[in-house]
């Protein structure tokens, strides 16, 4: 049988494998308590790759072994899917084995020692300290633009993720001491420094909004957290006012907020700390940042530079 092809018998393959992933997947909510997007993403690999099997005439996942994983990956890999969305199925794939082996007493990995290929390297795009200044003051005379100046400002300020943003109420915000508590990825909490700035701002958007104890710091329309999307809409029509013709997203403000700290401080693991990487390496694509900026730097500056790109 060709390699990919499907099999008459694939469908009830595929339930096979697939009630061996819901109780992984079960584990990983209850005993994990990994987020939904997290959840999703694991379904969405672990999915592919059973379905994918069942093309190949395998029920079961003690089935599986590494050539015929290798086959799996290199035929993803010339369907286009990139190098590091392959890394994270392999990774989905160790974490369902290392389940499964604790479940079953077996020894099976078939992608230890597996690695994807690599992807060229994207470097995050940022906005410069002047760009920044220009987003965050937003005037503040509209509507919305006590809110709006307590957003930018708080993003910038802190580097939060945008469903941190979401999801913050207002007991976690301690202005008095220049501190916020934010859940992130994993569940895992952590304590970021909040500016002048961004106090400032918060404060006067809290004296507009008079809000309880426990309520969202930045509210939807029906009372609830606001929605990413929301946010996401709302600051690309602040970049435009605001003169920013790039692509401004919620991230480019945490990229913008890493890069800025580091290149002043050169503390990558402070940084790292800050961002709440659990992993340096995550954090280490910001010193690549750093040195085009000081390359960009000598280049202007040394007479006898002239740097072939």
């Amino acid at each position: 049988m060709k390699a990919g092809a499907p099999r008459a018998d694939a469908a009830p393959a595929a339930a096979s494998l697939q009630r061996e992933l819901e109780a992984f997947l079960g584990y990983l909510a209850v005993e994990r308590r990994l987020s939904p997007h997290t959840l999703d993403a694991y379904r969405r690999d672990l999915s592919d790759l059973a379905t994918w099997m069942s093309g190949q005439g395998l029920d079961d996942w003690r089935r599986l072994r590494q050539e015929t994983l290798r086959g799996y990956v290199a035929g993803a890999h010339r369907r286009g899917l990139s190098g590091k969305s392959l890394q994270r199925r392999l990774s989905a794939v160790r974490s369902f084995y290392r389940w499964l082996n604790r479940s079953q007493t077996s020894e099976l990995d078939p992608a230890s020692g597996l690695r994807a290929p690599k992807s060229p390297r994207k470097l995050p795009q940022v906005l410069d300290a002047d760009e920044m200044t220009r987003l965050v003051e937003v005037p503040t005379d509209t509507p919305m633009g006590v809110r709006d100046r307590a957003m930018l400002e708080l993003f910038y300020s802190s580097g939060l993720r945008l469903s941190e943003l979401c999801a913050l109420r207002w007991r976690e915000l301690a202005l008095a001491d220049g501190l916020v508590t934010v859940t992130g990825k994993g569940r895992k909490t952590r304590v970021v420094p909040v500016g002048s700035h961004a106090r400032d701002a918060l404060q006067a958007w809290r004296e507009e909004s008079k809000p309880a104890a426990d309520a969202p710091v930045f509210p939807g329309r029906a009372g609830g957290p606001i929605s990413p999307r929301t946010v996401q809409l709302r600051l690309r029509v602040l970049a435009m006012q605001q003169g920013l013709f790039k692509r401004v997203h919620p991230h480019l403000l945490r990229h913008s907020f890493a890069s800025h700290v580091l290149e002043s401080s050169g503390d990558l693991r402070g940084v790292q700390e800050l961002l709440g990487h659990a992993d340096i390496a995550t954090t280490q694509i910001y010193t690549h940042l750093d040195f085009q900026h000081l390359a960009k730097v000598y280049d202007a500056a040394h007479p006898r530079a002239k740097r072939k790109p």
